[in-house]
């Protein structure tokens, strides 16, 4: 399924957020944990969102509308992007923000990679948002790139370390390569904008 989706802007002030008048769907995680491919995925479009070898090319909030029915937000990636510290508080600070206005939030994607350990910034994001009372699904990419025991060692091993954060909904598996997880993905984003 190719779904119609068109960049609308790269904001780097909440001035330059759209109106709000659609659901939005955050996708947000760790530079070079693949969530421009996911993005891309998810769309049916090679080239919606930048894909990159550079962790951190993402530098404002990006929007996509979706079907004229949701958005699509895209976070800049938090953790080893090479970048200034200035730059680095000015990102958290609009990042903030928009989390913080009263935006139409349906739904937040937090990408994890699956091949490592829980590190302390996704744990620090996701107590964040469990604590905020935010609607939140973790996915966890990239696992075309584990052998099937690995994959269950370490969906095992995530699943507990996430639930001792106090994350308790499914967790989803994601492989942008063999297009693994995007219909459950596409299904739990559709139920909560309230167009599934």
């Amino acid at each position: 399924m190719r779904m119609q989706a068109i960049f609308e802007i790269g904001a780097v002030s909440a001035k330059q957020f759209p109106d709000p008048d659609y659901p939005e769907v955050v996708f947000v995680g760790r530079s070079n944990v693949g969530k421009s491919s996911l993005l891309n995925n998810l769309v049916g479009a090679k080239k919606l969102a930048r894909v990159s070898t550079t962790p951190g090319k993402t530098r404002e909030i990006n929007f996509f509308l979706v079907d004229e029915q949701l958005r699509f937000v895209d976070l800049p990636g938090y953790g080893y992007a090479k970048t200034s510290h200035e730059n680095r508080r000015s990102w958290g600070r609009l990042i903030t923000t928009y989390f913080e206005i009263g935006r139409p939030l349906a739904l937040i994607v937090l990408l994890i990679d699956s091949r490592l350990p829980l590190q302390q910034s996704d744990a620090g994001v996701l107590r964040w948002f469990i604590e905020a009372g935010f609607p939140l699904q973790v996915v966890l990419t990239k696992i075309d790139k584990l052998k099937q025991g690995e994959r269950v060692r370490q969906e095992r091993i995530l699943g507990t370390a996430l639930e001792e954060l106090g994350y308790r909904n499914r967790i989803l598996l994601f492989s942008s390569v063999r297009n693994i997880g995007r219909k459950e993905l596409l299904h739990r984003i559709y139920t909560a904008a309230g167009s599934g």
